[in-house]
């Protein structure tokens, strides 16, 4: 497998670009000279000139195999897409299950499956979970697809560590973005942060940044909370 050539302009893949905190992690990569391949359902907020954007549904299996086999070259893979749902016991939708399940686990199996052979060591594959993964009243259907990301990353961690590749999960608490007042988790508002604000976007791209940096070469396997304070 090569290894990253710093001197080439580095090309991250990321799903979920048309908005929110896949949109931030898109601006501020290309910013830092990235070339960036978006995938969303709707078109991305971006016109720079290394960024193209692919409009797939990442739960649509064979219409995502057909873009990444279309894909050369990769340096990062961030799985960003993502939604929200909050229903109690006894209310609980199958089907919305099932949709999560396709959305944040098996969109992820699919891209890294896929996507490990063009990853050079160095690689880097970063998935977006959430601080409620161990658990909140209301929202079991979507802590559970955020708890299997844990293990899930933590197995391909393990598997690629040998390689160079790290990959890492970043679990946001309450983060300012149009999924926050979705009709989807009207059965569990968010609730403020001990810091007094919601968690930026471009907080939870930063964080990002740096595990997709040199410094982070030893950070493997792990999931990084940015709540606010939230988690105390």
């Amino acid at each position: 497998m090569d290894t990253i050539n710093t001197e080439h302009q580095r090309h991250a893949l990321i799903t979920g670009t048309s908005s929110g905190i896949g949109a931030a992690i898109a601006g501020q990569l290309l910013a830092q000279g990235w070339r960036v391949t978006g995938l969303a359902r709707t078109p991305a907020p971006h016109s720079h000139p290394a960024f193209r954007g692919i409009a797939v549904d990442v739960t649509d299996t064979p219409a995502l195999i057909r873009v990444l086999a279309g894909i050369n070259d990769v340096d990062a893979v961030i799985h960003a897409a993502g939604m929200m749902c909050a229903a109690p016991l006894g209310e609980l939708d199958a089907a919305l299950s099932q949709r999560l399940w396709r959305l944040h686990i098996e969109a992820a199996q699919i891209l890294a499956d896929r996507l490990m052979a063009k990853l050079p060591r160095g690689g880097r594959i970063v998935l977006i979970g959430s601080r409620t993964s161990s658990g909140a009243a209301g929202r079991s259907q979507y802590a559970a697809t955020k708890s299997a990301l844990v293990g899930m990353a933590r197995s391909w961690a393990a598997e690629l560590a040998p390689k160079g590749i790290t990959v890492n999960i970043v679990a946001p608490g309450a983060t300012d973005t149009p999924m926050l007042n979705r009709p989807e988790r009207r059965a569990s508002p968010p609730r403020l942060p001990p810091i007094g604000r919601y968690i930026r976007p471009d907080e939870v791209a930063d964080l990002v940044g740096y595990l997709l940096s040199p410094a982070a070469d030893a950070i493997t396997g792990q999931q990084l909370t940015i709540c606010g304070g939230a988690s105390l």
